[in-house]
């Protein structure tokens, strides 16, 4: 009988270290695989994926109709946040009206960062990162090409993604007596925001979703492609705009479990700025669902 005694328990710190070391392991493994930001694909393109399976077939089907093309992210946890700035900046380049917009908030929400607590030096640097960006495309300094090029490049699309994380986690910090409802355990909003938000990698689920679109009055509609009973996907839009919803989102993406894919409505894909060189709709900001 052997008189080795077994390896200490990993303490918590050094866990958070395991899996974080993981999650960059998985990452880099995906990133020889997958573009940041891929080329617009038709639609139709998805039935490849799931020649095999009736009911998203049938569902993909019904898509075709209201939706031409679609723009793939790479599945590293990113996705969510990925798409959606590169999609909004995409629009950034027809809607002046919207570069006005948030050029204004963005300020404000800084602001509202620093009162939180964030540090303000890292925070700057993020902060001024994404509005020269937002400045370039607005302005523009900055054409579709150049748009895809910066988001594959790691460096740069990474700092779009942090500031979003950071908008993100901000709006439920200030509102945390209304998310902690949505919290499990003992975990406090602050906590949640620590280890699931500001974390690269972190997928996202709906509470990331809710408060982004808060923070930055980004409308955004989101597919879900999935094994549901319906031979339509379902439809939800962020914020609520309840029954009286009257405009069509700003960003539409594609959801299937795990990941998120930008997508384009019929109507849009003539103001998407391709870079090619290289069913009922339920308005809901339910967090449970």
């Amino acid at each position: 009988m052997s008189s080795e005694s077994p390896p200490p328990a990993a303490s918590g710190d050094n866990q958070d270290e395991l899996i974080l070391a993981q999650k960059e392991a998985i990452a880099q493994d995906i990133a020889s695989n997958a573009s940041l930001v891929g080329n617009l694909e038709p639609v139709y393109s998805l039935e490849r994926e799931f020649s095999h399976d009736a009911v998203f077939m049938t569902k993909i089907g019904n898509l075709k109709g209201r939706y031409a093309e679609l723009r793939r992210t790479r599945p590293d946890g990113n996705c969510f946040f990925r798409a959606v700035a590169y999609r909004y900046f995409e629009l950034l380049l027809h809607r002046p009206d919207e570069y006005e917009r948030i050029k204004a908030l963005l300020p404000r929400a800084k602001a509202q960062m620093i009162e939180l607590g964030m540090p303000t030096f890292t925070l700057e640097d993020f902060y001024d990162n994404f509005m020269d960006h937002v400045d370039r495309v607005g302005q523009a300094h900055m054409d579709a090409q150049q748009l895809f090029e910066t988001f594959n490049e790691p460096g740069q699309s990474d700092y779009l993604v942090v500031f979003l994380r950071l908008l993100t986690s901000m709006q439920l910090q200030r509102n945390a007596e209304f998310y902690q409802n949505f919290m499990e355990g003992d975990k406090t909003v602050a906590e949640f925001c620590a280890t699931e938000v500001e974390p690269m990698y972190n997928e996202s689920d709906h509470i990331h979703i809710t408060a982004l679109t808060e923070a930055t009055g980004i409308s955004l509609r989101v597919i879900y492609l999935d094994r549901g009973s319906q031979t339509e996907a379902s439809l939800h839009d962020f914020p609520d705009q309840g029954e009286s919803a009257a405009t069509t989102p700003l960003v539409h993406l594609l959801y299937r479990p795990g990941h998120y894919d930008v997508i384009y409505p019929v109507k849009s894909t003539s103001e998407s700025g391709p870079a090619t060189s290289n069913a009922t709709v339920t308005t809901t900001a339910e967090l449970s669902s």
